[in-house]
């Protein structure tokens, strides 16, 4: 298993930037005819977490979750780190030239190394 950082450029900044988690989305309802005290608190995935920087990043999100989801997989570690998971090292390898070419600078694969602790 490979894990790669995704990183994005910011629009206001020019930045690369990553998306994190800072807290996990609380979903609640609102009932016609009664109060409902339900909430529900889970993480996004990678995928709903990257869509969430749409506007904010200078590429479409949806563009880059497609060119990703041919190599690997977006997956939120440790409920805050957006990586991209992969299979072997050369698949990052062909993301890394595929997002290259596709987003011309705009969106980077950073290998992750793993703690050996």
């Amino acid at each position: 298993m490979v894990r790669a950082k995704l990183w994005l450029r910011c629009a206001a900044m020019h930045d690369p930037v990553t998306p994190t988690l800072v807290q996990p989305a609380v979903v609640g309802w609102e009932a016609k005819r009664r109060r409902v005290d339900l909430t529900i608190e889970r993480p996004f995935s990678g995928e709903e977490l990257l869509r969430r920087m749409k506007g904010w990043v200078t590429t479409d999100p949806g563009e880059v979750i497609e060119v990703v989801k041919k190599y690997g997989r977006l997956k939120v570690l440790d409920e805050r780190e957006l990586v991209i998971e992969l299979e072997q090292q050369d698949a990052l390898s062909r993301l890394q030239a595929e997002l290259a070419e596709t987003f011309k600078g705009e969106v980077d694969a950073e290998p992750v190394e793993r703690n050996k602790g």
